[in-house]
């Protein structure tokens, strides 16, 4: 069920102003305690009795701009949205708005697959093989669409007809790097493209970290294949952690990282030395996950 276009406008009109210097994550928090963003705009806007002379409403430019965004084929979801992700709103960096190309799901059964730009070749082949082995366990493969790990699970995953999502750190209307455009669309096609940005937004190195923190959210947990000690897999690891989701490293990222084996031995950290380890700790975070949801039926339904 979507909010209606008035609200979803108010939102973002209220991420544009930023009344009294607001931070998106304090707008998001706000909002959703309010179930709607017109409270916090009426008590932070108040409406002037006359409209300054050449002022543009923002809510109506907001309304103006949500319109052409879905008339040019975009899907607009905004946190008030009952199609918005639901394992995303466990996370304190939940964006508030999404923009998506492709088959939004709210219940998406995904793992990301993560690692670096520079991988070598017994990483690119790691990462083809575990997409592949996910696909055929009915999960969906995210990752962030970069070269490297990213590239080899997208395309692993698609060649095996299955799911994939690319979370991308820019505005869906840009194409990141530029060598993965055609990519990009077959994903659009076939799976799911989506950002937390607005549609022309350039990548920014901020917005690489803000994109790993969304794809530990969206996800079941995250496997990282294959990590350099500055990488954003490394950060997606530790957000991982920090929002309670499993993470899989293989013995490659152990070996190579110190970041790495400061994790081993911290709760939801395992190490995978084989793709049949890696299958079978997403088999019990599977079921296990299973269990969880059929519970929570269970007292919904008492």
């Amino acid at each position: 069920m979507m909010a209606d276009r008035r609200e979803q406008a108010t939102l973002v009109a209220l991420l544009r102003t930023r009344p009294d210097k607001m931070s998106w994550p304090e707008i998001m928090t706000e909002v959703v305690a309010a179930g709607n963003a017109t409270e916090l705009w009426i008590r932070t806007q108040p409406a002037a009795l006359i409209s300054p002379p050449g002022e543009t409403d923002p809510i109506g430019q907001a309304a103006a701009d949500i319109a052409a965004w879905t008339g040019s084929g975009l899907t607009f979801v905004s946190v008030l949205d009952g199609q918005y992700p639901a394992r995303l709103l466990g996370i304190h960096e939940a964006p508030p708005v999404l923009f998506a190309l492709g088959d939004l799901r709210r219940d998406d059964p995904a793992i990301s697959v993560v690692g670096s730009r520079n991988a070598s070749e017994r990483g690119l082949t790691m990462a083809a093989a575990i997409a592949r082995e996910l696909v055929g366990l009915g999960v969906t493969v995210v990752s962030g669409l970069a070269l490297g790990i990213d590239t080899a699970a997208h395309r692993a995953a698609l060649d095996a007809g299955g799911r994939t999502v690319a979370m991308i750190g820019n505005g869906i209307n840009q194409h990141y790097p530029a060598t993965n455009r055609g990519l990009q669309h077959e994903i659009a096609e076939r799976g799911l493209v989506l950002s937390q940005f607005w549609p022309d937004a350039p990548p920014q190195k901020h917005t690489f970290l803000m994109r790993n923190a969304t794809m530990s959210g969206y996800g079941l947990a995250t496997i990282v294949v294959e990590a350099g000690e500055t990488s954003g897999a490394r950060a997606q690891a530790r957000m991982a952690v920090a929002h309670g989701r499993p993470v899989i490293l293989t013995d490659l990222v152990v070996q190579s990282n110190q970041w790495a084996r400061d994790l081993v031995g911290r709760p939801g950290i395992s190490v995978a030395s084989s793709l049949h380890e890696v299958v079978t700790r997403v088999t019990e975070l599977r079921t296990r996950s299973s269990e969880a949801e059929e519970a929570v039926r269970r007292l919904i339904s008492a």
